[in-house]
């Protein structure tokens, strides 16, 4: 099944390269071969290797093509995004990290040891110089990939790489969690914001009307996808609740549907939409995601994101003295642990008390052009 062919290379020594082939009806269907500067460690690898190949399934393992990081990372986009559209800020990272070099390692070679390289590259100028926060968020959605790769599809891949290279580039300084963000909207940004959108809905009324989105989030403290993701047959009238489908959740995203409490705020809002789509904002969630970026660019508002009005809207009940229970019947956490952090608030009383944005917001016309029920 294997030999051994010795040479002398030019330097005097000699080199022995062990290769075993495997013949099937007198056809070689499989040939592998390693060269070692010792004769017994050649013996040794031959003999180890073709007990390896002896067991089940091993031959078949041994002659796959094996697919891409990237392939695999494109396969999950496809695959997934057809249970639940996936966020904006995966959908991106994952894209890039396919596009990198370390999209054409192949699954067999996805070690711990390339994903570290891989980190450690993300910190150095050629790779973007990002910090230990970035790195550990495309770990985070790679890592997301890699645990289906072998349980769905069979690919090969280490099911301890990832866990190890997190360790090791933790323990380098080159990967960290996501620090919490405390940025709050300040009323005088909130008004620049609202004047804009208002004056882009009297030019172009069929535009997403982002005066009620942004209300909407504000008071609701609901996610951008959920707020579009949410339907008229989803409100609970009786209660001032509606049903939160397929809520953003670390062990569990499709199928945690949630109730969730609304303000009154929220709730004048909701109501003041038209019923004549299944969905109550029924905008596209990236077209959201873009008006926002690209209005707080045009008015130099620095770093503000549209999940910021999320964090404004869960401190602003804390601030008028809401218990932790109450507001997680709003807000949907599960954990009260990770609410703690607003209970510390020095700010007391409703900020927006007499704000003269809201009665516009629920005043403010809705045509929704093309959108009709069931689109």
């Amino acid at each position: 099944m294997g030999t051994i062919s010795s040479r002398q290379k030019k330097d005097g020594s000699t080199s022995h390269t062990a290769q075993i082939r495997i013949m099937r009806n007198g056809k070689r269907v499989y040939q592998e071969s390693q060269t070692f500067d010792r004769k017994p460690a050649a013996k040794a690898w031959m003999k180890k290797r073709e007990v390896e190949l002896g067991e089940p399934g091993a031959l078949e393992r041994a002659m796959r093509q094996g697919v891409t990081l990237r392939e695999m990372v494109y396969q999950y986009l496809e695959q997934y995004e057809k249970v639940r559209p996936l966020g904006s800020t995966k959908r991106f990272t994952l894209k890039a990290i396919a596009a990198s070099w370390l999209g054409d390692v192949l699954d067999c070679d996805l070690t711990s040891q390339k994903l570290v390289e891989y980190g450690v590259w993300r910190t150095s100028d050629e790779g973007g110089g990002v910090q230990p926060q970035t790195v550990g968020n495309d770990l985070s959605h790679l890592g997301a990939v890699m645990a289906v790769a072998r349980p769905a599809w069979g690919y090969d891949i280490d099911p301890h790489a990832m866990a190890d290279a997190r360790k090791v580039l933790r323990r380098m300084g080159l990967s960290a969690s996501s620090s919490e963000r405390n940025r709050r909207p300040e009323l005088e940004e909130l008004d620049r914001l609202l004047t804009h959108f208002s004056e882009l809905q009297l030019r172009r009324p069929t535009s997403i009307n982002m005066l009620k989105v942004v209300g909407f989030a504000l008071f609701s403290t609901r996610r951008q996808e959920e707020i579009t993701r949410i339907r008229w047959a989803d409100v609970d009238d009786a209660h001032q609740r509606v049903l939160v489908r397929d809520m953003k959740n670390p062990g569990q995203k499709i199928g945690n549907d949630v109730w969730c409490s609304l303000p009154d705020e929220a709730w004048a809002i909701l109501q003041s939409m038209p019923r004549t789509c299944d969905e109550i904002f029924p905008y596209n969630s990236d077209s959201i995601s873009a008006a926002w970026t690209r209005t707080c660019k045009f008015l130099n508002i620095t770093d503000l994101r549209f999940h910021d009005l999320r964090h404004e809207g869960v401190s602003r009940l804390f601030e008028m003295g809401w218990d932790i229970p109450r507001v997680s019947s709003v807000s949907g956490h599960r954990d009260w642990n990770s609410l703690r952090r607003y209970t510390h608030l020095q700010r007391r009383g409703n900020r927006f008390e007499g704000w003269e944005w809201l009665q516009k917001i629920v005043d403010a016309p809705v045509e929704l052009g093309a959108r009709v029920r069931g689109w």
